[in-house]
């Protein structure tokens, strides 16, 4: 494949990727507590209500801390349950939990340090009645996991429009094609107006993801308009394997397979990646690895 312009705005982006993210949630702690702080003190002043004004910036602060020491977690847990149109009902129940988890340890985050807040000004904290606290913590807290899951999807799918898109070698105009079209070698990747040559081979694993599939290559994902069906269909057999519903992986990078008590499965890819296996196609991934090993 030839190479990729080295000034794309991917590329661009790559060294202060994670300086802008945590730029950005530390970014948003500090304006949501600082704001939040500032509203909940007029509030209680309009109202009459007698509270030092330290008081409403602790609260703010230790909630909005204790988010952001979450925020690690729940980055991992959209990874590994990742909400996408065609499969948002399967990994519903486990955001549903997670949710749960999430509530609770915030809470019990905040309440540390609001604790610890009021024992330095010479005072208790009093979080009243926890099961009616907890319900009521976890009516906003849910909402809030759910804006933090929607952000890290929504940047997700853009980091992913900025790396390109792919598409099936096109036919000739004139003149039988260079290659089978039912089954080509190549795909064209675009990116940035340029279009690259990517070998089949090279695909390293395939996502479904609403009506495209994301094709990695070389740590990229590149958008690919297709079905999973269609995209199997298209993939050599001896060289791909259908592991999951949402996801097709190149048997060259399978390291292991490590079996789960589910009865599913988990792949281990040469690079350190975890693929989802399910349980319908797991003996069929260990036949054709052994088979292909034994070969």
């Amino acid at each position: 494949m030839p190479d990729r312009p080295a000034a794309d705005a991917y590329s661009r982006f790559q060294p202060w990727r994670r300086a802008f993210e945590t730029g950005f949630w530390l970014a948003a702690t500090l304006v949501n507590a600082v704001g939040n702080s500032v509203t909940v003190l007029v509030d209680h002043r309009r109202g009459g209500l007698e509270y030092a004004a330290w008081e409403p910036v602790v609260w703010e602060w230790s909630s909005g801390l204790a988010w952001l020491a979450l925020v690690p977690a729940i980055v991992w847990f959209t990874r590994r349950f990742p909400l996408h149109w065609d499969t948002w009902w399967r990994q519903l129940p486990w955001h549903l939990l997670a949710s749960v988890v999430v509530s609770l340890l915030h809470v019990l985050g905040m309440v540390a340090m609001r604790t610890a807040a009021y024992r330095l000004q010479g005072t208790g904290y009093d979080f009243g009645p926890w099961l009616p606290g907890l319900a009521y913590e976890y009516l906003k807290d849910a909402r809030s996991y759910l804006v933090m899951v929607g952000m890290i999807e929504l940047y997700r799918l853009v980091l992913r429009r900025m790396q390109g898109e792919a598409r099936l070698l096109d036919a000739p105009d004139a003149g039988p094609p260079v290659e089978p079209l039912e089954r080509p070698e190549r795909f064209l990747v675009r990116k940035l107006g340029r279009e690259f040559l990517v070998a089949a081979k090279d695909i390293e694993w395939a996502q479904a993801s609403g009506n495209y599939v994301n094709l990695r290559v070389a740590g990229r994902d590149y958008p690919l308009r297709s079905t999973m069906a269609d995209l199997e269909a298209r993939l050599d057999p001896a060289l791909f394997a259908r592991i999951h519903r949402s996801y097709i992986v190149n048997l060259d990078r399978v390291a292991s397979i490590e079996p789960l008590d589910t009865g599913d499965a988990r792949i281990h890819l040469a690079d350190g990646t975890l693929l989802p296996c399910s349980r319908r196609h797991r003996e069929g991934l260990r036949d054709r690895i052994a088979s292909a090993a034994a070969g």
